[in-house]
């Protein structure tokens, strides 16, 4: 036995690359708005759930990017995650907001692309501080998929990094 019991996981949310892809392709003939979002989602906070909950207002279906842990090394630095991309995952699949959970093993700025290129989303949804859609890196791509970009609003105090250096302090 692990020292985490799996067994009531939503593994049947979270989905490789190719199960994504073909999903999205089924339920966009089903006429079902895609949305897509992606993070490191490291520490799931209350943020990440107002978040999620107005992205998910966007459309039918919301596909959640999860930055591998490799990924989030990468752009956040040693020491982060906190949390693995496993349990990232699972903890994201758990909530009623996300439909779908593909953790994407890109370099930290790629993520986005890598995410909307296999959904094919038509919203695709960020945080206010990455500004207006077309300053986003990953507008070329949204663009080639006919994507349109949603903003929410940052919620003050409510970032991982924010509660991480609260917790230090």
């Amino acid at each position: 036995m692990t020292a985490t019991d799996t067994s009531y996981w939503r593994w049947d949310k979270i989905l490789t690359a190719d199960q994504a892809e073909a999903l999205a392709a089924q339920l966009k003939k089903k006429g079902k708005k895609l949305i897509t979002v992606n993070g490191s989602f490291d520490i799931l906070h209350a943020g990440h759930l107002a978040f999620l909950g107005e992205a998910k207002a966007q459309g039918d279906v919301l596909f959640v990017g999860v930055n591998s842990d490799r990924s989030v090394r990468e752009g956040k630095g040693e020491g982060r995650p906190v949390i693995p991309e496993q349990e990232r995952a699972a903890l994201l699949a758990a909530l009623i907001y996300v439909d779908f959970v593909m953790i994407v093993d890109a370099s930290y700025n790629e993520v986005q692309n890598v995410l909307i290129r296999t959904v094919k989303p038509h919203v695709h949804v960020n945080g206010e501080e990455y500004g207006e859609p077309e300053k986003w890196i990953e507008w070329p791509v949204m663009r080639a998929m006919a994507a349109a970009g949603y903003v929410v609003k940052r919620r003050p105090g409510l970032a991982t990094s924010d509660i991480i250096e609260k917790i230090r302090s």
